[in-house]
């Protein structure tokens, strides 16, 4: 069996050994000249075919009837043919290696045929769409796990929400009890045409025919824990709107870190479980926000549908007038990158609608003494602002930072560098910047309007409204610090959990109010339609006992005037005291810490005076320490 080494044409053994002959000489010749084995086997072949040609074609050969005159083929293998004694050679290299051999060699160039002409290529074709363009901030595929996946970690984050908040437990607060009862009162009047007690819209801080009849309408049903539980859906309700335009603005791992900042505030958890307007209006600042965002490549007209819950949250509070001028900017930047400045125009339509709708709803309540008490014309108070700086840092501070960092990285570069091959930054960085610059500084209105005023009241609430603006900053903040492919992963879990501890402490410090449980369950054994009650704080005793007393039964312990038995007329702390000498008031109910020079003036009135007994005492504990009601009867 021949070796399968040995090429065709060396089959026999005759063959075979000068082809074995030819590879040893081209081994010594690579040996001595440095060829490659390969080229050692060409020369090996070449020389074993020059001996078989010369051998075939010697004249011994020719004259023993020996010779074969043939030619060599295509496939390597050699013809013999007798006839014509030619030997036809189709390759030049081959013709010029064995003519010198071959007496009868000949050339026969082989035409090669023409190469048939191609198609013309046809053009590209246009494609039939074009995807979304990627988010800026970072690379985000909006594929159906990455939805899957959000919404899985946002009801997470709405259920530590619901649970933060409904940890925080206590009988009524002055507010709280304010509206609640002031919403029983509106509801008669509207639906049976009652006689309003007072005229409510003088002094309260939103219009009383929204969220009071709202709540006096499920405290019926549900009692105080069903308003509150209504505060806390409107709170979800803000932190899942916040996801929503914090996506549409930059991503989805941005939108899970405003979420989740937002929903550790400790005024989110306090409003998250107070019978207040607060939780309502942020709610619908929060709707018209998102409608701003996700109208932001439609029609101008279309941002019209962002004009009604913002024209509806500054009648249910009217401090949320604070932030319209930001929803009429943001309207602005959103369209800027898509209309360039024809976004000017989308602001006025927006600005317009909201002025118009402000305008029809205050022709049609009439007089709003509340706005001017309670917002435009505030008395001023004596609160410094140092104090309030340092209180607003403590309540938001970390986020603001964070929005503030935020801010800063979107400025500089929009994309985190999760995709090499597309560049990190994008036309807009003025865009932006006014972007990250409005959303952020509107965190500063609240503080700044309440230190202008001089007065602390609300302002652990009101931090709430301006870092919501803030929140979309802020996590996009907390996205850069994390890093690219989650680069560091601890430094958003530290920011996260810091700002829930200290949310936590803030608000079961600010939640801390009287528990009046023991004051109003005794004074439903005193009370009836006919007396006249003092009572610090006296919306709480108002509400709870409001089947046994009327409204206008309850004197509050801020302002009074009297004409005394002698015939003349005092004021103020002057007022009180000369009551209470005279025993005007069938039970008093005191303690101190909201206006403690009425109780001073009281407690002197109540000396040597034989009208009233000290009938009972109920300490409480707060944050600010031990205190206790004190009840006096009229004997």
């Amino acid at each position: 069996m021949s070796d399968p080494t040995t090429p065709t044409w060396a089959d026999d053994s005759e063959l075979h050994d000068a082809y074995a002959y030819g590879q040893q000489h081209g081994q010594g010749n690579q040996q001595q000249y440095g060829h490659t084995e390969d080229s050692g086997r060409r020369y090996a072949q070449r020389e074993s075919l020059r001996q078989y040609a010369q051998q075939a074609h010697s004249p011994d050969q020719e004259q023993a009837g020996g010779y074969q005159p043939g030619h060599f083929t295509e496939t390597g293998s050699w013809r013999f043919d007798v006839h014509d004694r030619t030997s036809s050679y189709t390759d030049q290299q081959a013709y010029d290696t064995f003519a010198p051999f071959d007496p009868y060699a000949s050339y026969t160039a082989v035409e090669t045929e023409p190469a048939t002409p191609t198609a013309a290529e046809p053009e590209p074709r246009k494609p039939a769409y074009t995807l979304a363009p990627v988010a800026e901030s970072s690379w985000a595929v909006d594929t159906r796990r990455s939805k899957l996946l959000g919404r899985g970690v946002l009801l997470c984050i709405l259920l530590v929400q619901a649970g933060l908040s409904l940890r925080l437990t206590g009988t009524a607060f002055q507010d709280e009890a304010l509206y609640i009862a002031s919403g029983h009162y509106e509801l008669a009047n509207l639906l049976h045409g009652t006689k309003l007690p007072v005229d409510f819209a003088a002094y309260f801080s939103g219009h009383p025919k929204l969220y009071p009849v709202l709540a006096g309408a499920v405290d019926s049903q549900f009692g105080l824990a069903g308003v509150r539980v209504v505060s806390l859906l409107f709170m979800l309700g803000a932190t899942t709107l916040l996801y929503s335009l914090t996506r549409r603005l930059f991503n989805l791992r941005a939108a899970l870190g405003a979420a989740a900042l937002f929903s550790v505030l400790q005024s989110t958890m306090v409003l998250g479980n107070f019978a207040t307007y607060d939780a309502a209006a942020i709610f619908l600042l929060g709707l018209s926000a998102w409608a701003v965002v996700r109208t932001d490549r439609m029609k101008s007209l279309a941002v019209l549908l962002a004009a009604p819950p913002a024209a509806l949250a500054f009648g249910v509070k009217y401090a949320s007038g604070l932030y319209l001028p930001t929803l009429v900017v943001l309207a602005v930047i959103t369209a800027h990158r898509h209309r360039g400045p024809r976004a000017l125009g989308r602001g006025v339509v927006l600005g317009t609608g909201i002025a118009v709708l402000l305008g029809i709803g205050y022709y049609f309540s009439g007089p709003l003494g509340g706005i001017s008490s309670t917002t435009t014309d505030r008395a001023k108070g004596t609160d410094t602002a140092a104090t309030m700086l340092q209180h607003s840092a403590e309540w938001g501070g970390l986020v603001f930072l964070a929005a503030l960092g935020g801010t800063i990285a979107y400025a500089l570069r929009t994309r985190m560098g999760e995709m090499p091959w597309i560049g990190g930054e994008t036309p807009g960085r003025w865009r932006r910047a006014a972007l990250g610059l409005v959303l952020t500084g509107t965190a500063l209105l609240a503080p700044a309007y309440q230190i202008h005023l001089h007065t602390e009241i609300s302002l652990y609430k009101h931090v709430g409204f301006g870092l919501f603006f803030a929140a979309p900053l802020a996590g996009l903040g907390m996205a850069r610090l994390v890093g690219p492919h989650f680069r560091h992963p601890q430094l958003g879990i530290l920011l996260y959990v810091v700002t829930l501890v200290f949310g936590m402490v803030q608000a079961q410090r600010a939640y801390s109010f009287p528990d009046s449980t023991q004051m109003t369950a005794y004074l439903r054994t005193v009370v009836d339609k006919k007396g006249t009650y003092l009572a610090e704080e006296q919306e709480v005793p108002a509400y709870y006992l409001r089947d046994k007393t009327d409204w206008t039964q309850w004197q509050n312990s801020y302002f009074m005037d009297y004409r005394g038995k002698d015939g003349k007329q005092y004021t103020g702390p002057d007022a009180f005291r000369q009551a209470v000498r005279d025993g005007k008031f069938d039970a008093i109910v005191m303690h101190g810490n909201v206006s403690p020079v009425t109780y001073e003036a009281v407690k002197e009135g109540l000396k040597n005076n034989s009208h009233y007994r000290l009938a009972a005492v109920f300490p409480y504990t707060t944050s600010s320490g031990d205190h206790a009601y004190r009840i006096w009867v009229k004997r």
